[in-house]
């Protein structure tokens, strides 16, 4: 009958599988892929934090921010200490908060079609912009995206040599999550960036989202990777496990005018001190762990692909992983690996992996594996029982 949403009376008491899978890892012993997920609660605890110099304390930059003064007002106070702290670690002149990343790709593209006088923007087919965005490069700004190459990989300087039209900018995401986090080396991204900015005349706008990774990755430091290019935003909750928000750093001018479009797109919100209180935190707590996390990825994801070796089609995504994420494929349905994670995590205390997707060929489907503090202890030998306990709930004929 119209209206009747499942035909089961008892499904609405059910849990979604969101609340589940939340309840399930965070009342985990051992995590070995993402932080462990907090509550309300904790979260907010964790923005007060513990008194100045405990254990664990706040962000302490020149003096911690004063929980006992006035909140910030249209950005002034934390927030913008907050974006002086961006513009320091990047080594840009200037860095401006937004609420979404999806905002801040928006405009830095805008900013430099606009100073270019073309409609015209290179991105990648995989990337953010073209993926994750309903089109808004197009809907808002009428940007046409121009694809020097549609495999899931980087471009080269040889493809974006190959381009037969001009383009104001080209945005490249570093890394490119959906292809497998995969970044270029760090001669090819300063290839790229010579031939957009010297022999094509365009911008270098870095999709940073995960560039704190991006530059260990890379073997250099922050400010050397955004020197590369004209615009660059990052993220505060991927990563650094912030509650939201991003920013847009780069040259006064340039941040002056996204300011500007800021207000205009709608991302002028009237206080903003909890997303700036949890980034601070996050880029005090995990920029010194990053080294640690994408050295260990190697060993997790070696120990994960010895452990599916015997499964037809197992595959671990880059290997070695270029940053401290990769991807993890298995012939399964999602719903039966979901399951099996779902089930080791509340019978055992173990888990494993976050979500799965069946986003590939037929017949199988991926998780992206992060390696984050709680997986710091995890040895090769003890990412071969899990893994081995996990294949177990798995039905038989597979392995």
């Amino acid at each position: 009958m119209y209206g009747n949403r499942s035909e089961d009376p008892d499904a609405s008491d059910r849990p979604s599988l969101s609340d589940r899978r939340f309840a399930a890892l965070r009342g985990c012993e051992r995590l070995l892929s993402g932080p462990r997920p907090q509550s309300i609660r904790e979260r907010l605890a964790d923005l007060a934090g513990p008194p100045p110099g405990g254990p664990g304390a706040a962000p302490d930059l020149d003096g911690r921010p004063d929980l006992d003064g006035r909140p910030d007002q249209y950005g002034d106070g934390v927030l913008r200490t907050l974006e002086q702290r961006v513009a320091g670690l990047l080594g840009t002149e200037d860095a401006v908060f937004l609420p979404t990343g999806t905002m801040a790709q928006q405009i830095a593209l805008r900013i430099h079609a606009e100073a270019a006088g073309s409609r015209t923007v290179a991105t990648h087919p995989l990337a953010h912009t073209d993926r994750h965005e309903r089109h808004a490069l197009g809907v808002l700004s009428g940007l046409r995206s121009l694809w020097p190459t549609e495999a899931p990989r980087q471009p080269t300087a040889a493809e974006l040599r190959a381009l037969d039209e001009p383009y104001a900018a080209l945005s490249l995401e570093l890394p490119l999550r959906d292809a497998g986090f995969v970044l270029p080396g760090w001669a090819e991204l300063v290839e790229l960036a010579a031939v957009v900015r010297e022999e094509h005349g365009a911008a270098l706008h870095l999709d940073g989202a995960r560039i704190w990774e991006s530059a260990v990755a890379l073997g250099r430091p922050l400010p050397e990777v955004a020197g590369l290019a004209d615009s660059v935003y990052v993220s505060f909750y991927k990563t650094l496990g912030g509650i939201s928000g991003a920013a847009l750093a780069g040259p006064g001018g340039f941040v002056r005018t996204a300011r500007a479009w800021r207000h205009r797109y709608g991302g002028q919100l009237y206080q903003q001190w909890p997303f700036a209180l949890a980034a601070l935190a996050g880029l005090e707590r995990e920029l010194p762990r990053l080294a640690r996390y994408v050295g260990h990825a190697r060993t997790v994801a070696e120990a994960l692909a010895r452990a599916f070796a015997a499964v037809p089609g197992a595959r671990v995504h880059p290997a070695p992983p270029h940053t401290h994420q990769f991807q993890l494929w298995l012939p399964y349905p999602a719903g039966e690996l979901e399951e099996a994670g779902l089930g080791l995590a509340e019978d055992t205390g173990i888990g494993l992996f976050g979500a799965w997707r069946a986003c590939g060929p037929p017949g199988l489907s991926m998780t992206e594996v992060t390696v984050a503090a709680p997986a710091l202890d995890w040895t090769g030998a003890d990412v071969a029982v899990a893994a081995a306990a996990f294949l177990d709930r798995l039905p038989a004929g597979k392995a």
